[in-house]
C-alpha cells in the first residue's frame, strides 16, 4: 500500500469484514475461471486471449490467443456462456465509419473462439459491450461518434443481426480537448434489464433509457440523464448489489461519484464524490474502471498516471463511500481490471506494461500484491468465465 502503515491500519479497524458471495471450496462453485482478455492488437496482440486463474493459489496459466482480430477493446459473455461478444475499436469498418462488433462461440473444452459474424457498431471507436440479461441483445458504446447502439442476438445460434436501434447523443462540455461534443463511454444496464445507462464523458452525463430486451428498443427516460459536474468526464459505472446505488469514475478530474438509485423510475440522484488519488499528487492521471465487490462492501477505482487502485469503504447504511488509500497495480497504465466472481482476486489488466497482474482481496478489502503476472501485449479487458471442477 502506498498509504502510511499506520493510516491502512486504521482503516482496517473502521472496514466491516468482508464475507464473498460464495466460496472456492463450495462444491457447487468453480475452483477455476477462465479469463478472456481484450487487447489493443500490435506488436504484441494478436486479438483475444484466454488463461486460467486458479482460486486456490492466485495463479494464472501462460495466455494463449483464443481468437485473432483487429483491436478487441471489449468483450462480453453471454449469461449462456456459450458465446462472447467483442468490439473492434476501429474507425473503419466495411467501407462505414463504424467500428464492428463480432459473435464468437466458444469451445467449451479449449475456451477457444470462433467467429460467428460481424456487424457495424454503428459508431467510430466503440469502446464497451455489454449482454442483457435475457441474452437478447448486446449493447455497445461508441466513443468518437457519440453513439449507442442495441444488436439483436440469435437465442439458437448466438448470432447478430443488425441494429435495431441506434442513438445519436448530442452537446457538448466545458474541456474543449475532450468535450467538444459527445463521446459515449460505456453501457450498463440494472438487475431489472429495464434501464440502460450510457456514460457520456463530452456530456458530463450518464444518459438514460427505457430498454425493451424483446424489441432491442432504447428509448430516452424521464428523468433524462444523471449529471455530474462540469468537466468530470463520466466514464464507466458498477451498480452496487442491493441495486440501491451506482458508481461512476469520472475520467477528467479522477474523481467518483456516488449515485442513489430509483429503479422504478431509472432516476439517478448524486449523493457524494470523492477524489480517486492521494492529497498531494500533481501528476497526470485519469481514471478508468469502477468494481464493486461482490459482498457489496467495497468500490475499486484504477487510476492512469498514478498507476494504482483506489480503494473506497461504502457505508450499507447510506452507499455513501470513505477513501482508504491506494495499491500500486504493479505495471503501467490500468485499464479495464475485474474481480472474480466469489471475491477472493482482483485482476489488473495493464496497458503500457502488457501485463496482468493478480492481488488477494483480505478481508478487510485492502489488497495483497501476489508474485503473479502474465505477459499479455496491451491488455484493456477481463471478463471471467466459470470452469467445471
Amino acid at each position: 500500500m502506498s498509504t502510511p502503515t499506520w493510516i491502512a491500519s486504521c482503516a482496517m479497524g473502521l472496514v466491516l469484514m468482508m464475507t464473498p458471495t460464495s466460496h472456492a471450496d463450495d462444491a457447487n462453485i468453480s475452483k477455476r475461471f477462465r479469463v478472456y482478455i481484450g487487447t489493443y492488437t500490435g506488436p504484441g496482440s494478436r486479438g483475444i486471449y484466454q488463461t486460467t486463474l486458479d482460486l486456490a493459489t492466485g495463479q494464472l496459466l501462460p495466455p494463449q490467443l483464443a481468437a485473432e482480430i483487429v483491436s478487441p477493446s471489449f468483450v462480453a459473455i453471454h449469461p449462456s456462456q456459450k458465446y462472447l461478444y467483442a468490439v473492434s475499436e476501429i474507425a473503419d469498418f466495411d467501407g462505414k465509419k463504424s467500428g464492428a462488433v463480432s459473435a464468437f462461440s466458444i469451445d467449451e473444452v479449449t475456451g477457444s473462439l470462433r467467429v460467428l459474424n460481424q456487424f457495424p457498431s454503428e459508431g467510430m471507436h466503440p469502446c464497451h459491450v455489454i449482454v442483457d440479461a435475457a441474452g437478447k441483445n448486446a449493447l455497445v458504446a461508441n466513443y468518437s461518434s457519440g453513439t449507442v447502439a442495441v444488436l439483436p442476438i440469435d437465442p439458437n445460434s448466438g448470432r447478430l443481426s443488425k441494429a435495431s436501434t441506434v442513438i445519436q447523443h448530442v452537446g457538448s462540455s466545458v474541456n474543449p480537448q475532450r468535450q467538444e461534443g459527445p463521446h459515449a463511454h460505456s453501457i450498463n444496464l440494472d438487475a431489472a434489464n429495464r434501464f440502460a445507462f450510457a456514460a457520456d464523458l463530452g456530456l458530463d452525463k450518464i444518459l438514460i433509457y427505457q430498454f425493451n430486451p424483446a424489441s432491442g428498443d432504447l428509448k430516452p427516460n424521464d428523468p433524462p440523464a444523471g449529471i455530474v459536474a462540469p468537466g468530470s468526464g463520466p466514464r464507466h459505472l458498477a451498480f452496487h448489489p442491493s441495486g440501491k446505488y451506482v458508481y461512476v469514475n469520472n475520467e477528467l478530474s479522477s474523481g467518483i461519484t456516488t449515485f442513489t438509485y430509483d429503479a422504478a423510475m431509472g432516476r439517478l440522484t448524486e449523493l457524494q464524490t470523492l477524489s480517486t488519488l492521494p492529497a498531494g499528487f500533481t501528476g497526470e492521471n485519469s481514471t478508468a474502471e469502477t468494481v464493486v465487490h461482490p459482498s457489496g462492501k467495497m468500490v475499486y477505482v484504477s487510476n492512469r498516471g498514478h498507476d494504482s487502485i483506489a480503494l473506497f469503504q461504502i457505508d450499507p447504511a447510506t452507499g455513501k463511500l470513505t477513501a482508504l488509500g491506494h495499491t500500486p497495480t504493479g505495471g503501467r497504465t490500468p485499464r479495464n481490471f475485474n474481480v472474480d466472481p466469489t471475491g477472493t482476486f482482483l485482476l489488473v489488466a495493464n496497458q503500457s506494461s502488457s501485463d496482468v497482474t493478480v492481488f488477494r482481496i483480505e478481508a478487510t478489502g485492502t489488497l495483497t500484491p501476489t508474485p503473479v503476472k502474465i505477459e499479455v501485449g496491451s491488455p484493456v479487458c477481463l471478463r471471467f468465465q466459470p470452469l467445471k471442477n
